[in-house]
């Protein structure tokens, strides 16, 4: 696969730090990519090019925001394993995917089994799981904060963290998503584009009609 800009693995390597042994996994899983991507359109085609830093680093750079007490993680809908089989990879949490779509549901399977990593992945829709809490809850490219929160809560404890890539609206996001959740924010800048971000959230209440914060 032609690289953009000679940024390959060998630059993810050296930016991430990872062993050679992970290196090797996570090209196992680029080249399914490549390989799936033009029957079912896992990602966009012009990003191919650019996979190792649109997709591997942009999921990568989200291992530095996770506590390393963290054991349990949620990935709400993975689509091609961004972010939540790179972190699989990279860390070995208990990564559970949540994909609703029965062809990247395969692509995943067929990804988590050739890179040997042990994943549980959920064949349905993000309200259907049945909730179970987390450590971690992730989602990348899904939806506004606000409903990736309404989501997330049911994974959530008051400890939880949520790590959430967002794009150049994250102030109108917050201003939105801040009507109905109270919650404790950091942001992060993005290591892939310089008008993203990353948004760690934790203590997470829904705000109730009569004011005060309503908890878990």
């Amino acid at each position: 696969m032609k690289q953009h800009d000679g940024y390959g693995p060998a630059e993810f390597q050296r930016d991430t730090g990872v062993s050679r042994e992970t290196l090797d996994r996570l090209l196992i899983y680029a080249g399914l990519l490549a390989q799936w991507n033009p029957k079912i359109n896992l990602v966009g085609p012009s990003t191919l090019p650019d996979v190792w830093r649109r997709h591997m680093l942009d999921s990568a750079q989200l291992v530095d925001a996770i506590p390393v007490t963290a054991r349990v993680a949620v990935d709400l809908g993975s689509g091609a394993g961004f972010p939540g089989l790179v972190l699989a990879i990279m860390t070995g949490l208990d990564m559970h995917l949540v994909e609703s779509d029965t062809r990247k549901v395969a692509f995943l399977r067929e990804s988590a089994r050739a890179t040997k990593t042990r994943v549980t992945i959920h064949p349905q829709r993000i309200e259907s799981v049945e909730s179970f809490k987390a450590d971690v809850v992730t989602a990348r490219a899904l939806a506004p904060l606000g409903n990736l929160v309404e989501w997330a809560f049911p994974f959530m404890t008051p400890q939880s963290l949520g790590v959430f890539p967002k794009g150049q609206n994250v102030g109108s996001e917050l201003t939105e998503a801040h009507k109905m959740w109270t919650m404790i924010v950091d942001q992060r800048p993005s290591r892939t584009d310089p008008t993203a971000t990353i948004l760690c959230v934790r203590e997470v209440h829904r705000v109730s009609d009569n004011g005060p914060a309503a908890s878990h």
